[in-house]
């Protein structure tokens, strides 16, 4: 890379970063109301997974038990690097298709470039992180889509199969399986100490960038239906809703839940995103956060950026960080 793109911060040029900068899940939840259960007169495929349960893809069927996996994902950049931006970009597109138990087939680019204000090797830099990701999800990368834009954004709409025997949904807990995590959290007060500091944690790094795919393949091998993958909306929001829209409340083990090294020290020293905060403030109301302090709620509601997936059930390797019991008066409990 060259000296004048070393000099590039990439996170200077946003105003938020990674996932974190997704709409709060709360208002989110307000402006897609009354867009489910709707759908063309004579649909041209049979819809088995839409928007109801604001599961992670879009899955529609096709000939022989098989379904097409859908979904898009792009965010400003969380990391300086343009290259590194492009791989986590990338993955956490791809995670989507992962959490619902698919393989990527193909992906198109979504690119948003301050053309007049960042140079356009800076943007192929991007691009080439996110084909190196795809190439090694085994995904074709077939073109995209690029606008001039204010702020630099990154990330894919990605299309995948997946059995439909064997599609892994965030509506499909059973009360007495337990609960599973197979990447730590602290992404995201790690990644806001970058920004304000410049200091990098290479683990938080190593995380964004590795695929969930392993992790999908051994929740199918377990025969894991139900799950998600944890990102912008933290640990408890994708939990909420997981067990809001399964029926069944969600008990997590504060002291089993794993985190990135440093990640306390960034949430001591003041480094928590308004998303982080946003999602504490949604599930409140229906979490009982009685047996920890204001700081451990806040590292569970850490807006993620490409995180692990969140499973009902065990998978090698991955810490059992709670169970799902019958529906008590809380929705998510944490002790």
């Amino acid at each position: 890379m060259t000296t004048a793109q070393e000099k590039v911060r990439l996170t200077r040029y946003a105003h938020g970063g990674g996932c974190a900068c997704k709409i709060p899940p709360g208002e989110l939840e307000a402006v897609v109301a009354g867009l489910t259960h709707t759908g063309p007169a004579a649909p041209a495929a049979e819809l088995v997974v839409g928007l109801d349960d604001g599961d992670d893809a879009a899955v529609v069927r096709i000939a022989g038990g098989q379904g097409l996996v859908l979904t898009t994902d792009f965010f400003t950049p969380v990391v300086d690097d343009a290259h590194t931006f492009g791989r986590i970009a990338a993955a956490n597109a791809l995670s989507d298709v992962y959490a619902m138990g698919g393989t990527p087939v193909v992906a198109v680019n979504l690119l948003g470039w301050p053309r007049d204000v960042l140079p356009a090797e800076l943007a192929a830099e991007v691009l080439r992180g996110g084909l190196e990701t795809a190439q090694e999800a085994g995904c074709h990368v077939g073109g995209g889509h690029s606008i001039d834009d204010p702020e630099p954004k990154y990330g894919m709409a990605v299309t995948g199969v997946l059995d439909l025997d064997r599609v892994i949904r965030n509506d499909a807990a059973v009360a007495g399986t337990p609960l599973s995590l197979t990447k730590p959290l602290g992404v995201g007060v790690l990644n806001n100490r970058m920004k304000a500091t410049g200091e990098v944690s290479e683990e938080a790094v190593a995380s964004m960038c590795a695929l969930n795919r392993d992790a999908s393949l051994a929740a199918l091998a377990a025969g894991i239906r139900a799950g998600t993958d944890v990102t912008g909306f933290g640990l408890l929001g994708h939990l909420y809703k997981m067990a809001r829209a399964s029926g069944v409340t969600a008990v997590v083990d504060a002291a089993a839940v794993p985190y990135l090294t440093g990640a306390r020290e960034a949430l001591a020293a003041g480094f928590v995103s308004g998303g982080t905060r946003r999602n504490l403030d949604w599930v409140r109301p229906h979490t009982d956060l009685s047996a920890v302090d204001g700081d451990e709620a806040l590292l569970l509601a850490d807006a993620q950026t490409s995180g692990g997936l969140l499973l009902a059930g065990e998978v090698p390797g991955a810490p059992v960080i709670g169970e799902f019991v019958p529906r008590q008066d809380a929705v998510v409990v944490v002790r």
